[in-house]
């Protein structure tokens, strides 16, 4: 008698194990099935997008000054010269080069492999070279004009900085030059399929002066807009003239 109620006892245990069990797989069924596989392709598109057709990039430094502020966040084209497969920069297709005056995202080619934003100033095939603060191409100056009006947010650096256009071939954008002004540079030869690339505050930005013309593959693509624009050093206000604003 009391062997049959121990196998009885024995028996119910195991059937309510097992039913727990079943419960427990039908619930994670359930929890893949409705959420975290969802999740998971939502994520996995979203991240896809973002890896190979558009993207946006919070700028923490002033080298690009005074086209791009410290807080901005630029958009980025990212199929505005190729098509790449996600998360590499094997290129599925290509249609454009980057041209002269061209605001790029890119992978520095010095070991850190940081992201930076700079500028298209050379193409391959070009001559670059920096002479008593002018850019050369091909031995031709770059026309300069002063801006005059757009001092009032460097009023207090020192030494004030000067702010110019930078014109080749009828493209313009404006630059910055603080202090004793460039060092001289170059001349450099830009190779067959690499960009030589600079910083618009050509005082405080590392860019192709420092470690040579950029392989086509490291441009990630082309910054278009400033999206949104916060002043870190106003308890992150608003810059609301920046939003949505071309980048030139």
């Amino acid at each position: 008698m009391e062997k049959d109620s121990a196998a009885s006892a024995a028996e119910s245990t195991a059937e309510s194990s097992a039913a727990r069990s079943s419960k427990w797989r039908h619930s994670g069924k359930v929890l893949w099935g409705e959420w975290v596989k969802p999740l998971l392709i939502i994520g996995l598109v979203m991240f896809s997008f973002r890896s190979a057709v558009a993207d946006w990039n919070d700028v923490p430094t002033g080298s690009m000054k005074p086209t791009i502020l410290e807080g901005d966040r630029i958009f980025i084209n990212k199929i505005a010269y190729d098509l790449k497969f996600p998360f590499t920069r094997w290129r599925l297709a290509e249609w454009k080069n980057p041209e002269w005056g061209d605001v790029v995202v890119l992978l520095s080619p010095e070991p850190d492999g940081k992201r930076l934003v700079k500028r298209v100033v050379g193409l391959p095939g070009d001559v670059i070279e920096i002479r008593g603060n002018h850019l050369f191409r091909n031995g031709e100056p770059a026309v300069y004009r002063m801006l005059k009006d757009d001092f009032d947010g460097y009023l207090d650096m020192e030494p004030m900085p000067m702010l110019y256009t930078e014109q080749i071939d009828g493209k313009a954008h404006p630059i910055m030059i603080a202090g004793a002004g460039m060092h001289p540079r170059g001349p450099f030869l830009v190779p067959e399929g690499k960009y030589f690339v600079m910083g618009d505050n050509r005082n405080n930005s590392r860019d192709s002066r420092y470690f040579g013309p950029v392989d086509r593959s490291y441009i990630l693509g082309q910054a278009t807009k400033v999206a949104l624009s916060l002043d870190r050093e106003h308890y992150y206000r608003p810059r609301w003239d920046r939003f949505f604003s071309d980048l030139p």
